[in-house]
């Protein structure tokens, strides 16, 4: 039997996405996300209007996508309630959110220089898309709230072990990559990390106390 519970979140399972963008003084912003998904090659993204990464995305019309691991979660959750905008907003400040002007650092990843744009790739991301903006679409009702960006990757970076050899295809067996369902972490089908992002939304779930 079905019920109509209302539903206040959507999020019934997407990859998580590190959105790495120049800040306006040049310095690299990073930003964790899971609203995306690809189609050839074009990617929509889903970022909130207040995010640091939009007003970036907006002015530098350019990113890198990088995908993390399911084993990558740590670095992740460490910046799940950060923003790069010092001037928090009421209701993120509420949710737990802090400002981080130095994204990377706080995850304990790496820069890496990108080939085709200006932003930084994740060097410990075993994929990284480098990415350029084609279009931008205000999204939300009843009024606009985010910003849904429409993107070209220009170059894909996989991890050598991660292609299936003598060809241009990823070992879907190999990659486990990292995904989000209801604000919780999940690889390989199981939960594998509490999430600080879940407790800021106030999700009503059995959290784990522990990595499984």
């Amino acid at each position: 039997m079905h019920v109509v519970p209302g539903l206040k979140v959507l999020y019934f399972g997407t990859p998580v996405v590190l959105v790495s963008s120049l800040n306006e003084d040049g310095t690299a912003n990073l930003a964790p996300m899971s609203s995306a998904w690809w189609l050839g090659m074009s990617c929509m993204l889903g970022l909130g209007d207040n995010a640091q990464t939009t007003a970036n995305l907006l002015r530098e019309g350019e990113c890198v996508l990088n995908l993390p691991s399911s084993a990558m979660v740590g670095a992740v959750d460490r910046i799940a309630l950060t923003t790069g905008k010092p001037d928090i907003v009421d209701f993120k400040r509420r949710q737990g959110y802090r400002y981080e002007p130095d994204k990377f650092s706080a995850a304990g990843l790496t820069e890496q220089a990108a080939d085709l744009v200006r932003a930084p790739r994740v060097a410990e991301c075993p994929v990284q898309l480098e990415c350029r903006v084609v279009s931008a679409h205000p999204l939300g009702v009843p009024e606009p709230h985010a910003t849904a960006f429409e993107v070209e990757v220009l170059r894909a970076h996989v991890e050598e072990d991660l292609v299936i050899p003598g060809t241009h295809y990823v070992d879907p067996l190999g990659w486990d990559p990292l995904i989000m369902k209801f604000c919780e972490f999940f690889g390989g089908g199981r939960t594998v990390h509490p999430s600080r992002l879940a407790e800021g939304w106030d999700m009503p779930h059995r959290r784990p106390s522990a990595v499984s």
